[in-house]
């Protein structure tokens, strides 16, 4: 049996910018989250989400048809890592180092596929006695917004000084940025209002869901939606350091083969809180 889930209160500030991409706000927080031992004195940090509602997707004027129709989303509690899986904890955990394009232990592993971040959970589970697993992309959405409405976390635009991607293009009416060509040590940059690092930009991350080309028949909670997806096609979230940033947006979505590990694709894992809890597990 694992030990019983006892959470830590962390501090932290988020950012607000305007459309200029200057900065118009700063705030401080505080969070929980749960702290594993995975051996060799790594860490799986853990951060509580609280349940709520949004508003998932985008409306009829913004992003792409595969973002609508907007909807109201109800979302339980749960627990989603504070950075995305790093190479050093993949290491941990798969008994071997990861291949891939961008090398670092505190960077997040690339290459990897849908298949290989399930294997990894399974994995996890059983090192640590929890279920790990992909959040659903309602919740990932959720968590990424972090009660946001804006197009980013950080507001109606960003910044490469907040968020890494391609900054030779601009959102709204902010400076170009600069592009690196690679992705960035995990917890480069602020973290948004729920305490959690590079949800836009870096890499795409994996989701449970099967790919599903619009939002028309999803459910209104934030379990994994299963019916009437394509089965070998899966969603991923966040955008990349390659992306320019309207791809970096809390509502984009990518589909991909679960088989294929591009360069551009990681993940980050979740669990259930409180345990034995329904909603928003993976059946």
């Amino acid at each position: 049996m694992p030990d019983p889930i006892t959470l830590q209160q962390f501090d932290f500030e988020t950012i607000t910018l305007s459309q200029r991409g200057t900065v118009i706000a700063r705030e401080k927080l505080t969070a929980q989250q749960l702290t594993a031992e995975l051996g060799a004195g790594i860490v799986l940090e853990m951060v509580a989400i609280p349940a709520g509602a949004f508003l998932m997707g985008s409306r009829v004027s913004q992003g792409y048809d595969d973002e609508r129709p907007q909807h109201r989303v109800t979302v339980a509690p749960f627990l989603l890592s504070k950075y995305p899986v790093t190479q050093e904890q993949w290491t941990t955990v798969m008994g071997a180092a990861p291949r891939g394009r961008c090398h670092g232990p505190k960077r997040s592993v690339d290459t990897v596929s849908w298949d290989g971040a399930q294997a990894f959970c399974q994995r996890l589970g059983k090192m640590t006695g929890r279920t790990y697993r992909l959040p659903s992309e309602t919740e990932w959405e959720y968590a990424c917004r972090a009660g946001t409405t804006t197009p980013f976390s950080y507001g109606y635009t960003i910044t490469t000084e907040l968020a890494n991607f391609n900054g030779e293009f601009t959102f709204a009416a902010e400076p170009k940025g600069v592009y690196r060509h690679v992705s960035t040590d995990v917890g480069s940059f602020p973290p948004n209002a729920f305490g959690l690092f590079d949800m836009h930009g870096n890499l795409w991350e994996w989701c449970a869901d099967p790919w599903h080309a619009d939002y028309r028949g999803a459910p209104a909670d934030g379990r994994v939606w299963e019916a009437g997806g394509h089965p070998s096609l899966r969603v991923l979230r966040g955008g990349s350091w390659h992306d320019i940033p309207d791809v970096c947006r809390s509502a984009v979505r990518l589909k991909q083969d679960r088989t294929g590990g591009d360069d551009l694709f990681g993940f980050r894992v979740a669990l259930t809180w409180p345990p034995g809890q329904g909603g928003s597990s993976v059946g």
